[in-house]
């Protein structure tokens, strides 16, 4: 084998291993998409089922009771948006609902200054 076939094998092995690494980047962005998404369906799914739960038993309570339950206080709508952003979700108009990338945002951070 001449010296120019060897040089021309190393530099097609190059190239390969070039177009590997891009792959494999590639399929690692993919990869930390679906791992982001994936956490962020399961928080929805776990407020969901917490949701579900205070609904079926606020229905048994109402169904034990014979005077109709008072309504909730708006402070509560407060201390449930309060519990929403910790858990890493936004409430301000912009973003509402979308995850926060554990940063703070200044435009729910302003929501929260309005209602002291």
């Amino acid at each position: 084998m001449s010296s120019r076939q060897i040089f021309d094998q190393v530099s097609d092995m190059e190239k390969q291993i070039g177009e590997l690494y891009e792959q494999l980047g590639d399929l690692k962005q993919r990869l930390s998409e679906l791992l982001e998404e994936n956490h962020r369906l399961s928080m929805e799914n776990h407020n969901l089922r917490n949701h579900l739960d205070t609904i079926e038993e606020d229905r048994k309570e109402m169904e034990n009771e014979k005077e109709p339950k008072k309504r909730k206080l708006p402070s509560e709508g407060y201390d449930n948006l309060a519990r929403l952003y910790d858990e890493g979700f936004h409430i301000c108009n912009l973003e509402f609902g979308s995850p926060r990338r554990n940063e703070d945002c200044m435009f729910c951070l302003e929501f929260f200054d309005k209602t002291r």
